[in-house]
């Protein structure tokens, strides 16, 4: 189990550039935030011969209406660029479950080899 800090919306991750998708300023302190939790939490490292189940739940910051499709991308890719597993494509199984809200928000993430 991996616990995150809250991340931005996926409209808020990423920029556009003269064409090419960059990572926002927020979405990089997210990554440099992230990796530091990610560390600390000292997870099991996932080889790229393994597949994954990945089980996220979400707790929001408020009670504002959120999309869940907008949460997985940057935790996600967090967990790839933490080294978590090798690529977010041996990921066969994903879950996503809103739960209470919580003061700042946070992501559980909890991954099983299938």
């Amino acid at each position: 189990m991996i616990t995150l800090p809250w991340p931005p919306s996926v409209n808020r991750m990423w920029r556009s550039v003269r064409g090419r998708n960059i990572l926002s300023q927020e979405g990089r302190q997210y990554r440099e935030n992230g990796l530091t939790v990610v560390a600390a939490q000292s997870p099991r490292h996932w080889p790229a011969e393994v597949r994954l189940s990945v089980s996220i739940s979400v707790y929001p910051p408020d009670r504002r209406r959120r999309d869940l499709d907008n949460m997985p991308k940057a935790v996600l890719d967090l967990l790839t660029h933490a080294g978590v597993y090798v690529d977010d494509s041996q990921i066969d199984r994903l879950e996503i479950v809103r739960r209470e809200n919580h003061p700042g928000g946070r992501v559980i993430v909890e991954l099983r080899a299938l």
